[in-house]
């Protein structure tokens, strides 16, 4: 029987981070079940204004896209009766994540290791940072594509002809989300045996230099700096784009069983046993004449029916699909990778829980629109919220 609840069920999360990493790995906690509330600013989390696109409601896409399944209040808590709140929500609370400039909690007489952790010592914190709390750039703030440009990522995309390009994505603020999820939930599992919470870091510098695979373990082993190749892979061929009549179609072949399987659905088996072509490093070493094979016999296919002949051939390619293709894909819908609810429409739960699965039961929150109920739920009146608001601890308009 499947659980509704998801299998985060009863863990209750403080979530004080703005922007993105810190919000996207509290969304991964909430979408699994867990009680996320969402602590903001009296100015609100900056992504609120980060747009067109808004709604009808002023809710950003950028916003929306890492807050769903949250509750929102919104505190003044380097105030003393904020910071009183602020501990009075952490009472019940299993994870606190923020992503404060290193020594901002410490400052406001909140710091884990000499405040939070001994008043609740089961309590797990997680801060996510830009370059980390110590070392030669130790507390400087961090934004995705500025530790893109110092991991050395956009250093390896983009094309001779193009020069270093930023990922098209926010992949180090995703990734370093993604790791704060993991650390989490090690220090949880942990917990069941120590009975003690910790904190844990994920920053956004270190995340960087854990995804420059393959071209980190390349020079560590070779000394060799990368070069730019397009959409070429450094250690693999063919493993590139190439066009076609209509969709480009990208080939992604690790074997010589799958390259072989190419040449047939090419109608060229022969190609497969040429000499220059036979294995990984002969093709590599002849990439050129192999690219211009591949990109004549390509250029009069459908790429997106050819692209798919080519799955059901055991062969990995891909066709380009726009970013509205993609979202409107038939397998992208029987995935469920895209969900509505309430006029809300956002990316799909992509871990998949057999038992427990995740899902969406809220949609993101209007500033601090929970505030009156979450205070009401940790033991304060209606006139101690009243009064709250009205000194300017609690706040339900974004100061401007």
């Amino acid at each position: 029987m499947m659980s509704v609840k998801g299998a985060l069920a009863g863990l209750k999360v403080v979530d004080l981070s703005r922007v993105l990493g810190g919000p996207f790995c509290t969304q991964i906690l909430a979408d699994h079940g867990a009680e996320v509330i969402k602590v903001e600013p009296p100015q609100g989390d900056e992504t609120r204004t980060w747009g067109p696109p808004f709604n009808d409601d002023g809710l950003s896409a950028y916003f929306s896209g890492a807050n769903r399944n949250k509750r929102s209040i919104a505190l003044d808590i380097r105030d003393a009766k904020g910071k009183e709140a602020l501990l009075k929500l952490l009472e019940g609370a299993d994870v606190l994540v923020e992503n404060f400039k290193t020594g901002s909690l410490e400052k406001w007489g909140l710091g884990y290791d000499d405040v939070l952790s001994q008043k609740f010592p089961r309590l797990i914190h997680c801060r996510v940072t830009g370059f980390g709390a110590d070392g030669p750039f130790g507390g400087f703030p961090g934004y995705d594509a500025v530790i893109q440009a110092w991991a050395g990522l956009i250093s390896v995309n983009g094309s001779p002809q193009s020069g270093p390009v930023r990922v098209g994505i926010p992949l180090v603020d995703l990734g370093t989300g993604m790791n704060a999820v993991i650390g989490i939930l090690m220090a949880v599992n942990e917990r069941h045996t120590s009975g003690k919470g910790q904190s844990v870091e994920a920053s956004l510098y270190d995340t960087g230099i854990q995804l420059q695979h393959p071209h980190a373990p390349n020079n560590l082993m070779s000394g060799k700096a990368p070069v730019l190749t397009g959409n070429s892979h450094p250690n693999i061929a063919p493993y590139d784009l190439y066009e076609t009549a209509t969709t480009p179609v990208f080939l992604g072949i690790g074997n010589n069983g799958q390259f072989r399987k190419l040449c047939i659905a090419l109608g060229r088996p022969e190609i497969a046993d040429d000499s220059r072509f036979t294995d990984n490093s002969s093709r590599l070493a002849h990439r050129d004449e192999l690219n211009a094979l591949l990109a004549e016999m390509l250029s009069d296919k459908d790429g997106v029916a050819f692209a798919t002949e080519l799955l059901d051939a055991g062969v990995p390619a891909g066709a380009a699909m726009s970013v509205p293709e993609a979202l409107n894909h038939p397998h992208t819908k029987h995935r469920e990778m895209v969900v509505e609810k309430d006029g809300y429409r956002g990316t799909g739960v992509a871990i998949k829980m057999g038992r427990t699965p995740g899902s969406v039961r809220s949609v993101p929150p209007a500033f601090g629109a929970n505030g009156r109920d979450i205070l009401a739920e940790v033991g304060y009146t209606e006139q101690e919220i009243s009064d709250l608001a009205e000194a300017g601890i609690l706040w339900e308009q974004p100061k401007t």
